[in-house]
């Protein structure tokens, strides 16, 4: 049986401003967050981990999106996690001069479309900040992170779909259609 981890992260607002974490490993924007501990709701959770990676307390923090992330390759599934992403707009506390996760700067809200990030983060910015609601969602990339597809909803409005040509050739043939 594989073990689905489990993630948060918030995106903290600032009148206009969106603190983002930039990640060494790929040089790509995200919002601060991490893997859940054992027994750790989410709200613990992404408090504690938003707290260890800039050092500010979140106040209020509201759930805005569940994800299903899925990690394939030919098929198979490599790794699968579910990610809870919350906003929120109130916090304490002095941010750290270096976090040890990567680079923090304060972006104006509607920057993050010119940052290097995963595909379907920028789906994910869009809404937390533009939209309402929560938007539930999966999405599929290979194992270089490459997003091969994605489904998003949120209550009321059409779902938005997107799957590369590469993924639909798949999909097809796997069904046995061609």
């Amino acid at each position: 049986m594989r073990y689905v981890q489990r993630v948060t992260n918030c995106i903290l607002m600032n009148n206009d401003d969106v603190l983002m974490l930039k990640k060494p490993s790929r040089g790509w924007w995200v919002a601060p967050g991490g893997k859940m501990e054992q027994r750790e709701s989410i709200l613990e959770s992404v408090t504690r981990e938003f707290k260890e990676e800039t050092g500010l307390n979140i106040k209020q923090p509201e759930l805005r999106g569940i994800y299903t992330i899925i990690i394939e390759e030919q098929g198979n599934i490599l790794d699968e996690w579910m990610m809870f992403t919350f906003q929120a707009k109130k916090y304490t506390g002095q941010m750290l001069n270096e976090s040890p996760e990567g680079i923090l700067d304060w972006k104006q809200k509607n920057e993050f479309v010119n940052l290097q990030m995963a595909k379907g983060d920028y789906e994910i910015f869009d809404h937390v900040i533009h939209g309402e609601g929560i938007m539930y969602g999966n999405f599929t990339y290979t194992e270089g992170f490459d997003l091969l597809s994605y489904r998003l909803e949120v209550a009321g409005k059409p779902p938005k779909v997107y799957e590369t040509k590469q993924n639909i050739q798949k999909v097809g043939m796997d069904n046995g259609q061609n």
